[in-house]
């Protein structure tokens, strides 16, 4: 490498420091088969490094090579107008150079050894392309879903807000992969302290690979403990803008084809944005028929352990025939036949998971109906629970969000354990609980059970109902915006002219 004279004490050592810093860096990219350097077109010309398999040979050839062999030689500042693509930079930042070149650039040097270099993005997409939503499948609204390119995925939002006021702040997080992420908001109508809990949560972030946006979501969660997922994972690009337009905030992760919004409140979870394509009343009934679900897949089999068990005088007289031909063969007591059932159709669940989706739907449907079947021929489990058991599974699937979904799959066990303990009293202490924590829980500093505790009439208009949107006329108060008006009424005009005669 070339040193310049002159240089004495602090700058020499500093430019030393540099020049071995650079060489060692040449040294690790020279050991990669897949890492090109030459010289172009002679040896006193260009010197030419790059990764070919990150490069677009053809972009580099037709963009970059031929403006090389058509003109004399240059100094860097002069080639960097003379080569007609964006982005291009010109540095002898270490870190710089390194981040560059392995996102796809080519790097030209005007002799071998010049720490100076020019940067050219050159790199191969790769990415699939949009396609529709898989887990958040809708039969109205839009059919587009977030892919794997971050910048992709911008333009996916930029297209639905196309205001200045979205705005976009950049991190790179992991200190191995050193992976793009994005925080969207809209400023002027976000709350700015939202904000900036989340940039300080993410610069807080130190783990060596960041890989899928749920990653970050794990770190960044006010308890990372709690089964309640505090973050919304979407995957539509009209579901973020939407909530964005609301005052929450979305971060999105080069390589995942994922965001997260925030903050949320429980009843968050149980909302489909498909329930904004239909009319309210529609809507709302669909969101009380999802919040039966949850409480009957919850409390079912619990209720039938501890009525069995402690209980059994509440049982209606009409009823007692049918259960006791029901278990009068089965040996086990109510919690380990529950417990059986429940552990059966979360094997076959996570069967169906993994399996190819083909095969997995098959063995889901034929393993359930054969085991069952089986199961209760034999007398192992009764068939009023099994009944129950997988009405109970068939209402957790009705939830919007997956993460909620799983959530619930799991506390059903902590409740069967409090029904063979204590009975209905055990149900009660258990839900008690769940209830004390979730009244705690918070979601990037707002209250997670909001407007239920505390308690704000205002928000109940988007909440477990949904009126229409003449009447969202205010954002959320939780979210605090500093914009909270959403609509500005209008002098309303009266229409004198009839459309039949009276």
């Amino acid at each position: 490498m070339r040193f310049f004279k002159g240089m004495k004490g602090k700058d020499a050592a500093a430019s030393q420091c540099t020049s071995n810093d650079f060489q060692d860096l040449f040294k690790k990219f020279e050991a990669s088969k897949d890492f090109l350097t030459f010289q172009f077109p002679d040896e006193d010309g260009y010197t030419i490094s790059y990764f070919n398999s990150l490069v677009n040979a053809q972009q580099v050839h037709e963009q970059v090579l031929a403006v090389l062999s058509t003109h004399q030689k240059k100094p860097l500042q002069q080639l960097k107008g003379d080569i007609t693509m964006e982005d291009i930079k010109e540095t002898k930042d270490i870190k710089v150079i390194q981040r560059l070149i392995l996102s796809g650039s080519i790097m030209i040097q005007y002799k071998t050894g010049d720490e100076t270099c020019l940067l050219i993005p050159c790199a191969l997409d790769v990415k699939r392309k949009t396609s529709i939503p898989e887990s958040e499948y809708t039969v109205a609204g839009p059919k587009e879903a977030f892919v794997e390119s971050l910048d992709t995925n911008l333009n996916l939002i930029r297209n639905r807000l196309p205001i200045p006021d979205l705005q976009a702040k950049e991190f790179r997080v992991g200190s191995i992969s050193q992976t793009r992420l994005v925080v969207l908001y809209i400023d002027g109508i976000v709350n700015q302290q939202i904000v900036d809990t989340v940039t300080q949560r993410i610069g807080d972030i130190e783990y060596d690979t960041i890989v899928d946006i749920s990653f970050v979501g794990q770190m960044i969660t006010d308890n990372r403990n709690s089964m309640f997922p505090q973050l919304i994972d979407t995957e539509r690009p009209d579901h973020l803008a939407s909530v964005l337009s609301e005052g929450k905030i979305g971060i999105m992760l080069d390589g995942s084809p994922h965001a997260l919004v925030g903050p949320n409140t429980i009843i968050s979870f149980f909302s489909s944005f498909e329930d904004y394509f239909q009319i309210w009343n529609l809507g709302t009934s669909f969101r009380l028929i999802r919040l039966f679900a949850v409480l009957f897949s919850i409390f079912s089999s619990p209720l039938y352990v501890a009525v069995i068990t402690y209980h059994y005088q509440v049982i209606p007289t009409n009823l007692l025939p049918l259960l006791i031909s029901s278990r009068g063969v089965i040996p086990f007591p109510p919690i380990l036949e529950a417990i059986v059932l429940e552990g059966t159709i979360e094997l076959l669940r996570e069967a169906a998971v993994r399996l190819p989706a083909k095969v997995g739907s098959t063995i889901g449907i034929v393993g359930g109906i054969v085991i069952g079947t089986a199961a209760v021929e034999a007398g192992f489990v009764s068939n009023v629970l099994l009944m129950l058991v997988a009405l109970a599974a068939l209402a957790s699937f009705t939830m919007p969000i997956y993460q909620i979904s799983n959530t619930i799959r799991l506390i059903r066990f902590p409740f069967l354990l409090a029904a063979q303990l204590y009975g209905l009293f055990g149900l009660a202490l258990c839900s008690a609980f769940i209830l004390c924590h979730l009244l705690k829980l918070k979601s990037l500093g707002s209250p997670y059970m909001e407007p239920l505790y505390p308690m704000r009439f205002d928000d109940f208009k988007d909440s477990l109902i949904r009126l229409p949107f003449s009447k969202q006329i205010k954002r959320p108060r939780f979210l605090r915006t500093e914009n909270p008006i959403r609509i500005k009424k209008k002098a309303e005009t009266q229409n004198t002219q009839s459309d039949i005669d009276e």
